[in-house]
């Protein structure tokens, strides 16, 4: 028995002392029968927390550095940092501190996080982390401490240390009984009793309090727990019927519920809608330039205000007609910016994607003549909606050119901007700045030759 006595003493022998909690999950008759010693380590054989056992004398822990990783304040969770932290144990509390407190554990620093243990509850956990040697504090405000030491021994040391201190506390102030939230089934002080002193207990045995269940004001608000399957259960059953019962898309349409979009429709989709192969919207935008903005420093170019484009998008979406001579419209960049947003979010472009490359190679050809016969022949092979937006559209363009002196404009200007807002590759698998030097030199070459490829003197 005095090697017992010196083996308590000892930090190193934590085998034995892990082998010496695991007995506490007998009887107490089945203990073996050893002298009690006052020392802190040996009380762990006397503290399991059940009705009728004596009062434990408090122990404290003068200080020692700990990893201390704070996981939930006052219930809400929080990530979890580990921090090496100068830990003092008092008779009610567990004081943490980033710097070694020198001066006595009940005048601690400003910035120590102190934590009451009157009510709380300590468990071994292995699954809030990967370490070793991990058990958690669990307060009666729920906020849950994470506390590690590589040294088995210590850890133990802590732990049976922290465990009678909430005993003592908790007695002290009455008892303290911790509920289940909507519940009248009181739990054990200690909710791993069952695997008591293991480093790694049965995750399934310990049955830990819910962070929510140890509110110290029992308000009605935290008793939920049973209604709360029934109430998801019509929450459910609400939504059901609410998808079941709401119209169709059509019904809603014929109601003048929903309109049909103009942005973001596709071409062909647009002119039958509307029977023309001409969208409207790109008709009253040409019209309002060719009225007032031909002579415009940088037309087309110049950008307009987004948010009144983005203004003038949601009223084309949403009602059929539009006066742009209305004076939220008198910037003409505004107008511009919206055909250009227009073409930009065709679902397929002006020039269709299976076009791309046939127009690529077309544009690589050397000689005049044939260059303008191919891209003339790629044109006629066009869906009818976009032979007649592009004949339009550029028939504009070239209007534009004849006031270059005001406007600024020149074919290559125009180029670079509709370039790649008319025409795109589907893939862009191959090298962007490549692809964007044809789309440019594409619509400027249509440009310069659209009398020719359109037939503009024909009537």
């Amino acid at each position: 028995q005095g090697a017992v006595q010196m083996r308590i003493k000892s930090s190193q022998t934590s085998g034995d002392r892990l082998s010496q909690s695991k007995s506490m999950v007998l009887q107490e008759s089945d203990l073996p029968q050893k002298p009690i010693s006052r020392h802190r380590r040996n009380q762990s054989q006397h503290n399991v927390a059940v009705a009728g056992a004596a009062v434990f004398e408090p122990v404290e822990l003068k200080g020692e550095h700990l990893n201390v990783a704070k996981i939930s304040d006052s219930g809400k969770k929080q990530r979890k940092n580990w921090t090496s932290m100068w830990t003092v144990l008092t008779l009610d509390q567990l004081l943490f501190n980033k710097d070694r407190q020198q001066e006595s554990a009940q005048k601690p620093g400003s910035k120590t996080d102190v934590v009451q243990l009157c009510g709380a509850v300590v468990e071994w956990t292995t699954e809030k982390s990967s370490r070793k040697n991990v058990f958690q504090i669990t307060t009666n405000t729920g906020s849950e401490y994470l506390l590690q030491v590589e040294s088995n021994s210590t850890a133990n040391k802590w732990y049976d240390a922290i465990r009678k201190a909430v005993n003592s506390s908790t007695k002290a102030d009455g008892g303290f009984p911790l509920r289940r939230s909507n519940s009248t089934e009181y739990l054990p002080r200690h909710s791993s009793l069952s695997g008591y002193g293991s480093a790694s207990p049965n995750p399934k045995q310990r049955n830990p309090v819910h962070r929510r269940s140890i509110n110290m004001f029992g308000g009605s608000k935290l008793k939920h727990s049973t209604s709360d399957s029934a109430d998801k259960n019509g929450v459910k059953n609400r939504l059901k019927k609410f998808i079941t019962r709401r119209p169709s898309m059509k019904t809603l349409q014929e109601k003048g519920l929903i309109k049909d979009r103009v942005f973001g429709c596709h071409l062909l989709t647009l002119c039958e809608r509307e029977g023309t192969t001409v969208p409207k919207f790109v008709q009253t935008c040409l019209d309002a330039v060719n009225k007032r903005g031909l002579e415009v420093d940088g037309i087309y170019r110049v950008s307009g205000n987004l948010a009144t484009i983005q203004k003038l998008r949601f009223v084309v979406d949403q009602e059929e007609d539009l006066d742009l001579d209305h004076s939220q419209w008198e910037d003409i960049h505004v107008v511009t910016g919206a055909l250009k947003m227009f073409f930009r979010e065709l679902p397929e472009p002006l020039f269709p994607f299976r076009f791309f490359q046939p127009f690529v190679e077309a544009i690589k050809i050397k000689e005049s003549k044939h260059k303008i016969q191919a891209v003339k022949k790629l044109i006629q092979e066009l869906p009818r909606p976009n032979q007649d937006t592009m004949k339009l559209l550029f028939s504009h363009l070239h209007r534009v050119l004849a006031f270059s002196r005001k406007n600024l404009m020149s074919t290559q200007g125009i180029g670079i901007v509709f370039g790649p807002t008319l025409m795109w590759p589907e893939l862009d698998a191959g090298n962007m700045a490549v692809n964007m030097v044809y789309q440019n030199q594409i619509v400027e070459f249509i440009l310069i030759e659209s009398r020719e490829i359109f037939n503009l003197d024909r009537k």
